[in-house]
């Protein structure tokens, strides 16, 4: 295990297939009798510069559930690469606590924050991906049809960030991913790069289109996200009329496998890229999704503390 959780594709699918039988281990194991203290004397600093729901309380309680502690950072206490250099950060935190999970804007600063750290440093997001969120799904998708290989994964919506990390983690186990973007919103050059490259060892076959409909044939798994991410609000109106053929809703879903699953890494703007229908109905499993970041994020603090 490298010393810090920055991206999937840091990681061997084998390496990546470990984790995840670890958090689901780790998710059986706490629901039958709790999880032992393997984290206990263990303090994880969370610094955000983006504001959080499941990431601030999934790695919170994670720790708790160890037997560690977590300590929050709010962006006013730190001003990452503002108030103080990031790498004095790095160096000051890496005497304080044992691990760092930084929520940031900026890729770079993560980047930075890992290579100036003596202590594991793991990306809780930022502007080009999103790993946590990707384990997750990757764990959510698994519970649903084992280990398959050549499961259809299909991302109708935004090429963002966690487009990006669930198509590496897809090309990683095997699986196939095509995602429908509009023209002007698709995954970053390099990102697609480096998919390409993983497939080409994993068998997995990658597909980039406009049309939502084609994309859901076949698909065993649709994922949206919302239209309009944090830090992109000066663009929601424009946004809002470019995205409406994405959304996805009964019909859509109805034109997929019979048996597909739909996920969404929320907050969701219900009724805009996603109904309430949808959500709300049996192939929707956006709250199992969210409730396996706890699990997965188990999994990664364990294998950089060394306890698992």
């Amino acid at each position: 295990m490298k010393k810090d959780f920055l991206a999937v594709s840091d990681y061997t699918s084998q390496e990546i297939q470990e984790l995840l039988d670890l958090a689901i281990a780790l998710k059986k194991e706490y629901f039958a009798s709790g999880n032992p203290p393997l984290f206990k004397g263990k303090v994880l600093a969370m610094i955000f510069q983006k504001p959080s729901l499941r990431t601030r309380v999934s790695f919170d309680m994670a720790m708790r559930h160890m037997g560690g502690d977590a300590l929050y950072l709010s962006p006013a206490e730190i001003g990452l690469g503002k108030r103080e250099s990031i790498a004095d950060i790095a160096r000051v935190m890496s005497g304080y606590v044992h691990a760092m999970m930084a929520r940031v804007f900026d890729h770079a600063h993560v980047l930075e924050l890992a290579k100036w750290s003596s202590i594991p440093v793991v990306n809780g997001l930022s502007d080009y991906n999103h790993p946590c969120q990707a384990m997750a799904d990757a764990q959510t998708i698994q519970e649903e049809f084992g280990k398959a290989k050549g499961l259809n994964v299909a991302y109708v919506g935004d090429g963002n960030n966690v487009a990006v990390s669930l198509m590496h983690v897809s090309a990683k186990l095997g699986w196939n991913f095509t995602i429908a973007s509009p023209e002007g919103y698709d995954i970053k050059p390099q990102a697609v790069e480096i998919a390409r490259q993983i497939a080409a060892g994993t068998g997995s076959k990658l597909t980039f289109i406009r049309d939502p409909h084609e994309a859901v044939k076949g698909a065993n798994v649709i994922y949206t996200d919302t239209w309009t991410s944090m830090g992109q609000e000066e663009e929601t109106a424009r946004r809002e009329k470019v995205f409406p053929p994405y959304q996805v809703n009964a019909g859509l879903v109805g034109e997929a496998d019979k048996n597909v699953i739909v996920m969404h890494c929320l907050p969701a703007h219900r009724n805009q890229e996603l109904t309430d229908e949808v959500a709300d109905g049996p192939h929707s499993r956006i709250f199992p999704q969210a409730h396996n970041r706890l699990h997965a994020q188990k999994a990664i603090l364990a294998r950089l503390f060394g306890v698992a």
